[in-house]
């Protein structure tokens, strides 16, 4: 209590004091005397102590602690009490027109010291009556408060400001930037404690910038360290990029890898299977050690007109070798070491030959073709007869085969009948043989087989295959279905001979002999080839019946009659 018989009243205004009554939406502070909201002045009679405040004139000062203070029943009994007891010492004031708020509390009370003098705040503040100073004119007052529905929550006043700057750059707050996993919050400062300090928001405004400038100091630095690794991130993946297209280039248009000139004096058997072209060639001569890339022997190929032209076989090549020179080399015969059956060959000539390649002893082939022969892919057509000498004969295939030194007679055996089957597959040997009269391909290869070893050239092919269908037929009356070939008797022996005695040919009675037994052989004499085959499916139909071999070997003569065939065989007799 005071002297002046009356409760604690507002501490004077100055320029620091931000909650004095409110100043309107605008900040505009009314005249006093006067309603800001207005020429005239108001009662206010929601305020419960407008009433009060005429009975009391006397207390000017009191309707400043009401405009800033709520409703306190306790402090109001004391004020009613010691109101009318204590007399104002100074006379009465000018009546002070109470500003309404609409209960803004500033939540600031300062109690007037015991014994001291009441100080009229409007005393030296106001000039006058009816005029207004503007108390937030000077760079140390806050700026006006702002209206009721535009006001901050306590918690929304104590955040820092974050006033934006057109002139200070942006802070980048996404956390790869930042390098946390949330965007960083701003360290609490000391000048934060009270948001409504009129001091402390004006060294923010002054000193505010040097201090965001230092504040990001930190975060410049996590963001320099973002970009940094973002940088190493797009120049390495720039160079893996560059890496894998200078790869691709150098693959699709640089050199390829080669070794130089023809090659080491080592030497290496390389077999090129059927069917094996460009890189299934390369491949393998890769493997072998016989060049050094797959690209260059390729790319030699390409470039060779003759190239395209490499066969499959077995091939005597030098170790690293170009490109080039394994091109070229393939090309020329003499590297190739190819097992070579020629057409007309007999097996038994066939098994010599596989055992000369593969090192065995003499007659080891043509045992595994006699106790193997159904093992080694032989057609479900051919002739069980006891009389064929060997099942294998005919299908042989006369070609070129890779043997190569290791392997074993069987290996070589079972590629050529697989041959000799795919080439009797398209010549649909069924058919022919029942336009032909003859029973079954077996038949068609025999006949195929006679006229590859009687004829000596391939124009003699169709005439030799006229000549054994016609001496077949039933109406033969000059030879009645002897064909009387020597061939077939010197396959019986084993033999070539030309000349023949007589005797020696009619006292042989064995299947084979065709002077005493008539029809076809058993079963083929011989391997026929592409040529003799085609002769059997397609004969002449000009009537030969005979023929013979006037120069002995090379020159065949053919005759329709009896009497021609005589006059030849005088010219074959005069060779001596």
């Amino acid at each position: 209590m005071t002297e002046y018989g009356r409760g604690p009243g507002s501490e004077p205004w100055h320029p620091e004091d931000p909650l004095y009554g409110d100043q309107g939406w605008g900040g505009r502070q009314a005249d006093h005397g006067q309603s800001q909201y207005g020429d005239q002045q108001q009662s206010f009679p929601q305020d419960p102590y407008a009433q009060q405040h005429q009975n009391h004139q006397q207390y000017p000062q009191q309707q400043s602690y009401d405009q800033h203070q709520q409703y306190d029943p306790q402090q109001h009994q004391q004020h009613q009490q010691y109101g009318a007891q204590q007399q104002d010492p100074y006379g009465q004031q000018p009546p002070v027109q109470p500003q309404y708020d609409g209960g803004w509390d500033s939540g600031q009370q300062a109690a007037v010291p015991y014994g001291a003098e009441p100080q009229d705040p409007y005393a030296q503040q106001q000039p006058g009556y009816g005029e207004s100073h503007d108390y937030y004119g000077t760079p140390e007052a806050y700026p006006p408060p702002q209206p009721p529905g535009r006001r901050e929550a306590p918690e929304q006043q104590q955040k820092p400001s974050t006033d934006w700057d057109p002139d200070e750059p942006q802070e980048e707050t996404h956390p790869f930037f930042t390098g946390t996993d949330e965007p960083a919050a701003r360290e609490p400062r000391d000048d934060d404690d009270d948001p409504d300090d009129d001091s402390s928001r004006s060294s923010r405004r002054g000193r505010g910038g040097s201090e965001r400038r230092g504040g990001k100091g930190k975060k410049k630095s996590r963001n320099g360290c973002a970009c940094l690794v973002v940088s190493l991130v797009l120049v390495g993946g720039l160079g893996g990029v560059s890496y894998v297209g200078y790869t691709y280039w150098k693959k699709q248009f640089g050199a390829p890898a080669d070794f130089a000139g023809s090659g080491t004096s080592e030497q290496v058997e390389v077999e090129i299977p059927e069917g094996s072209y460009g890189y299934d060639i390369a491949n393998i001569l890769r493997k072998k050690g016989v060049i050094k890339s797959s690209d260059a022997f390729v790319a030699a190929q390409n470039d060779n007109p003759r190239g395209k032209l490499i066969q499959a076989g077995v091939y005597l090549l030098n170790k690293e070798m170009s490109g080039a020179s394994a091109v070229v080399l393939m090309l020329d015969t003499k590297s190739q070491n190819l097992l070579v059956i020629p057409e007309g060959t007999r097996n038994a000539k066939v098994y010599e030959k596989i055992d000369l390649r593969l090192g065995l002893e003499r007659g080891a082939t043509a045992k595994i073709a006699k106790t193997k022969a159904e093992s080694l892919g032989l057609p479900k057509w051919v002739d069980d007869n006891p009389d064929v000498k060997d099942p294998l004969e005919g299908f042989l295939y006369p070609a070129a085969y890779p043997v190569a030194k290791g392997s074993k007679p069987e290996d070589a055996l079972k590629r050529m009948v697989t041959r000799a089957n795919k080439e009797y597959d398209k010549l649909d040997l069924e058919a022919v043989a029942k336009r032909l009269k003859l029973d079954g391909p077996w038949q068609v290869v025999t006949v195929a087989s006679l006229v590859q070893v009687e004829g000596k050239t391939h124009d003699d092919f169709r005439k030799m295959a006229e000549v054994v269908y016609n001496r077949l037929k039933p109406t033969n009356t000059e030879t009645n279905q002897l064909l009387q070939f020597d061939s077939a008797f010197n396959y019986l022996n084993n033999q070539s001979n030309i000349k023949i005695s007589e005797s020696e040919i009619l006292s042989n009675k064995d299947p084979y002999n065709t002077y005493t037994q008539r029809g076809l052989t058993p079963g083929p004499i011989s391997n026929p080839g592409a040529d003799a085959l085609a002769a059997a499916l397609n004969p002449t139909t000009e009537g030969w019946l005979y023929f013979v071999a006037t120069d002995g070997e090379h020159k065949t003569e053919f005759a329709k009659t009896y009497d021609e065939h005589l006059k030849l065989k005088e010219k074959f007799d005069a060779l001596g």
